[in-house]
């Protein structure tokens, strides 16, 4: 009741496109999030799901933690993973190229009209429970921002809101990381929360903790890709598209003014 009094929209009334090319930077990813769900709000770019591949080993810190509390730099530094901080709030990640599974949603506001913040993410994650099922795998949402299984945490997401031009009707950004394979060894050695939290249990319970898609599906990580995409697509419908090159020269352009930059990054120290 409250959604229809809110005028809200269905998955299923919009011409879905599915954006999913190959490795990026880890500051471009965070950079096309923001082009890419501003087009969205703008009417110029129909509701998409974008499926990242990762160039390179990052830490992504959301746009309100301290880096200082966040990371061990010293333990990035060694080795060899950037850091970068995403506009979305949340957690920190850990990925790896290999390791992850993530993706975007650039979605109208009007999809998640009516919803409180919290219901949002699990309509919005909806679709990913369904295709894990398929896959084998009984998962839930479990509040505010993560999906779980009876092994452990397999995912977290993040969500930011973005106005549309003039004030108007604007799209929310929401994107979800999926452990597929994981170094609990690394990330206890790169990220301080991971420390502070298991610092009384030992790293086994880092694995028990963040539970891999790799050993719940059996599956190559490229399968379990494209088992979500084709569930999407018979959900919802989803046609090939592409990052257009005026996009990326606009994500590019925002590597190089704002999330490449050591201000950005530690803009909260």
């Amino acid at each position: 009741m409250r959604r229809a009094l809110a005028h809200a929209t269905d998955w299923t009334d919009y011409d879905w496109q599915l954006v999913h090319e190959g490795p990026q930077p880890p500051a471009l990813h965070m950079a096309l999030d923001e082009v890419l769900t501003q087009e969205v709000a703008a009417g110029r770019r129909p509701p998409t799901l974008r499926v990242w591949e990762w160039g390179a080993p990052s830490v992504i810190i959301g746009s309100f933690q301290s880096l200082a509390n966040e990371v061990d730099q010293e333990g990035a530094v060694r080795h060899g993973i950037d850091v970068v901080r995403r506009i979305s709030g949340g957690g920190a990640m850990f990925v790896e190229p290999g390791n992850t599974i993530t993706y975007s949603l650039s979605v109208p506001d009007a999809l998640v009209q009516g919803l409180s913040f919290q219901d949002s993410y699990a309509y919005l994650d909806d679709w990913v429970l369904g295709a894990l099922a398929d896959m084998g795998i009984k998962a839930w949402y479990q509040p505010l921002n993560d999906i779980a299984t009876d092994a452990g945490k397999i995912a977290g997401a993040a969500q930011k809101r973005v106005v549309g031009p003039g004030g108007g009707p604007g799209a929310v950004l929401h994107h979800v990381t999926m452990s597929y394979d994981i170094d609990a060894d690394k990330m206890l050695e790169v990220l301080r929360i991971g420390k502070e939290k298991l610092s009384d249990k030992g790293t086994k319970s880092a694995k028990k903790r963040v539970d891999p898609l790799r050993r719940q599906t059996g599956l190559p990580r490229e399968t379990v890709i494209d088992r979500m995409i084709d569930s999407f697509r018979a959900r919802y419908g989803l046609a090939e598209g592409k990052v257009t090159a005026e996009e990326l020269a606009r994500a590019e352009e925002l590597v190089r003014t704002k999330f490449g930059t050591a201000e950005w990054t530690a803009r909260v120290p």
